[in-house]
């Protein structure tokens, strides 16, 4: 039950965390490879089984994980429970992302936008939040920090959306190329306020790198929405880097 193994389980699970932990500091990596860990865990349950009670036993496994005030012996569980402890974070918004997955397990559409919107903000939104708080942010930089992971979890699963659909989902609540274009646009809004509260994140501003693909994504699909449909979003290997590089010298997101 080590950190290591946690680091192990996102590089290979998670390329573009892998990256972003790697480009920050040395000193808060260790606090940041757990939570991501754990993120890999609960995203990946819903698709290992085609039994859907099997699959949200598993996500409840994880709730009861860190609802427990004891550590289970298991490789994420462990050091994770060990940051709990260390940084003070809310089991409640672990519960959360947890519990959010469950939508995964079904075929199902979001009910509306507004589920939609809680889904991304419970997980891309949680896990930016509590990588902030372990590596020092303070309360005041919720909101912020919370818009910019909403930004960058739109992103992703907009990348994701070919996928989603070849297993059968259902995963855009309108997916015509206007409501695709203005769903976009929402994120990029969202990334603009989250900026003007940059001060407020400060020193927790690692924490914000695996966001660093987001704005150039989906200013993608505001330009081009037929761009997710056609599985054509994404950057170059150059482009990737090289903003990644910028990010995390520049400690500006």
């Amino acid at each position: 039950m080590s950190v290591d193994a946690c680091a192990d389980l996102v590089e290979r699970g998670d390329a573009d965390r892998f990256a972003a932990v790697m480009a920050a500091p040395p000193a808060v990596r260790a606090r940041l490879w757990p939570l991501y860990a754990f993120n890999l865990e609960i995203a990946r349950a819903p698709w290992v089984t085609k039994e859907p009670m099997i699959a949200e036993m598993r996500l409840q496994w994880w709730r009861d994980v860190v609802a427990e005030p004891a550590p289970r012996a298991h490789e994420v569980a462990g050091p994770l429970h060990g940051l709990i402890a260390a940084a003070g974070l809310d089991v409640g918004v672990l519960e959360q992302m947890a519990a959010a997955r469950v939508w995964d397990v079904y075929a199902e559409a979001f009910e509306d936008q507004a589920a939609f919107d809680a889904y991304l903000d419970r997980t891309a939104g949680g896990l930016m939040w509590l990588a902030a708080r372990a590596v020092g942010a303070e309360a005041r930089a919720e909101a912020a920090v919370r818009d910019y992971g909403w930004a960058a979890g739109l992103a992703a699963f907009l990348r994701a959306v070919p996928v989603l659909e070849e297993r059968g989902k259902r995963p855009l609540v309108d997916g015509r190329p206007g409501a695709v274009r203005d769903l976009a646009a929402r994120g990029l809004e969202k990334i603009k306020v989250a900026r003007a509260g940059r001060r407020l994140v400060g020193a927790a501003a690692p924490a914000l790198l695996a966001g660093w693909q987001a704005e150039a994504v989906l200013a993608q699909v505001v330009a081009d929405p037929m761009v997710v449909a056609e599985g054509r979003m994404g950057l170059s290997e150059f482009g990737r880097r090289g903003r990644l590089l910028w990010q995390a010298t520049t400690a500006r997101w």
